[in-house]
């Protein structure tokens, strides 16, 4: 982790121990593991970056349709859009851990949720091996749920802040962005793989052979 190195809280710990004996079975099998990790500095500007043009597509299309109108925000409103970001960011963590627990053998036994105060960072990781598609998937649903499903009931209502919490979301979801491309852009000549979540990185590991 180099100058990004803290301290591992003790569930880090457990779960970078269980990754270590899970990557020797592997390796025993006859699987290679590759890192595709990024530290948490990179995550935190290089996600919102990434996933910029999303977000100005999202605006563009609501301006077509209905332009803006501040008339009907009241400070009220305004304030209760702001309260509510802390509950969507914990529900786009839930909604990781509802899409990965659906696909692993052990299901939510295989979720494990925290909270990096170094970085202020949420997340959501899971301890079991998944398909190349569901793993995918895990990692862009809470951004297509909250993000582009916010953003269509804006457009359709004509609510600005609805927008403004769908941009949010979008945001939010850029460290997910980061890794859905890593996936994409992966290119392998092997046969047989699966994706891992990294135990304490923002990141996976891809298992192949």
């Amino acid at each position: 982790m180099g100058k990004d190195k803290r301290k591992l809280t003790e569930k880090e710990l457990k779960r970078k121990d269980d990754f270590e004996k899970f990557t020797s079975e592997m390796q025993q099998n006859g699987y290679e593991a590759k890192s595709m990790i990024f530290n948490m500095k990179q995550a935190n500007y290089l996600g919102p970056l990434s996933i910029l043009p999303f977000m100005a597509f999202t605006l563009w299309i609501y301006y077509n349709v209905n332009g803006f109108d501040l008339e009907g925000i009241s400070l009220g409103l305004a304030a209760a859009a702001f309260l509510l970001i802390p509950c969507l960011i914990i529900l786009h963590e839930l909604i990781h851990g509802i899409t990965w627990g659906s696909f692993a053998k052990n299901h939510f036994h295989s979720i494990d949720f925290g909270f990096i105060w170094s970085s202020f960072s949420p997340y959501c990781t899971c301890s079991e091996p998944l398909k190349r598609w569901k793993y995918l998937l895990g990692a862009a649903m809470p951004t297509l749920v909250l993000g582009g499903g916010i953003a269509a009931v804006a457009v359709i209502t004509n609510q600005l802040l609805l927008l403004f919490l769908a941009e949010v979301m979008i945001i939010s979801g850029g460290g997910d962005f980061l890794i859905i491309l890593k996936i994409l852009l992966y290119r392998t000549d092997k046969k047989k793989s699966v994706y891992c979540d990294h135990p304490y990185e923002c990141g996976f590991v891809v298992f192949e052979k």
